[in-house]
C-alpha cells in the first residue's frame, strides 16, 4: 500500500498476524464448544472472521518477498498434513475423530498457487481456468470459495491503495451476502440480519486494521520465532481444543 506517513502507523505485519491467531482461536472455541445462535457464540464467530481475510491479504502481499516459492508452498502442505488429524479431532461432533474437509493450510497453499499462476502466466485463458479451478477445489477445504475469491481481489488490487480499499469493501459485502444466505434456514429473518452484520463487522475490522493501522513492515525482533509460531500455532491449538472436546464429551 502507498500512503504518506504509513511508517508512523502502530501495527506491523507480525502484530496483525498475532491478532489473527487470537481471533481464529475465539472462532474455533465458538464452533466447537458454544451453542449456535447464542449471542456469545455469534460474537466469537464474528471476531474470528478477522483471520481469513487478513491472512489472505498478507499471503498476496508477501508473495513478492518470498525467497523460495517452492519451499513456501511445500511448508504449507507439510503443516496442512500435520494439522489434518488435530483438525478432524477438534471439529468432530461425536467420538474421537471424524472425517472432515481439508484444513486452512491446504487452502492457503491453493491460494498461493493461484497467485503464482497469475504472476508467471501471461495467457488470460489459463488464468481464468486456474481461478475457476481454485474456487472449485476450495470447496474441499476450510474457507471454501471465499479464500480464492479474496485472493483474486487482492491480486487485482496489488500496489494500489484505492483498489485495496475497493477489494476489502467487495470482500466484506460478499462475505455478508454468503453469511446471510447460509443463515436463512437457521435463524429468523431479523436475527439472521443481525448476525450477518455482526459477521461483516469482524471482516471489516480486519480491513480497517490493515488499511489504517498497518505500517507495511515486519517486526524488528523475533522474526524467526514469529515465522514458525504462525505455522505451529495452527495444529497445536487444534490438538488442544480437540483433546478438551474429547475430555468433556
Amino acid at each position: 500500500m502507498i500512503e504518506a506517513n504509513v511508517e508512523e502507523r502502530p501495527l506491523n505485519r507480525d502484530a496483525i498476524k498475532y491478532i489473527a491467531m487470537f481471533t481464529m482461536l475465539l472462532n474455533h472455541i465458538a464452533n466447537i464448544f458454544l451453542e449456535t445462535g447464542t449471542w456469545l457464540c455469534e460474537l466469537f464467530l464474528a471476531v474470528g472472521y478477522f483471520t481469513a481475510i487478513a491472512m489472505i491479504y498478507f499471503l498476496v502481499e508477501g508473495y513478492d518477498y518470498t525467497r523460495s516459492r517452492k519451499k513456501y508452498i511445500l511448508r504449507l502442505l507439510i503443516f496442512g498434513i500435520i494439522s489434518q488429524i488435530p483438525y478432524c479431532m477438534a471439529f468432530a461432533e461425536e467420538g474421537i475423530i471424524e472425517p472432515y474437509n481439508l484444513n486452512m493450510m491446504f487452502t492457503l497453499a491453493l491460494c498461493f498457487g493461484l497467485i503464482w499462476v497469475f504472476d508467471v502466466c501471461q495467457n488470460n485463458f489459463v488464468k481464468v481456468v486456474a481461478a475457476i479451478g481454485a474456487i472449485l477445489l476450495s470447496t474441499l477445504c476450510s474457507w471454501a470459495i471465499l479464500a480464492p475469491v479474496y485472493t483474486l481481489l487482492f491480486i487485482w488490487a496489488r500496489h494500489s491503495e484505492r483498489k485495496t480499499k475497493i477489494a476489502f469493501l467487495v470482500a466484506t459485502l460478499l462475505f455478508g451476502a454468503m453469511n446471510f444466505l447460509g443463515g436463512r434456514s437457521h435463524f429468523p429473518a431479523s436475527q439472521n440480519i443481525a448476525f450477518t452484520l455482526l459477521g461483516m463487522a469482524g471482516t471489516g475490522l480486519a480491513a480497517l486494521c490493515i488499511l489504517y493501522l498497518y505500517n507495511g513492515k515486519r517486526a524488528d525482533k523475533w522474526r524467526t520465532f514469529s515465522k514458525w509460531f504462525f505455522y505451529a500455532f495452527y495444529p497445536a491449538h487444534l490438538l488442544i481444543l480437540g483433546l478438551i472436546r474429547i475430555a468433556i464429551a
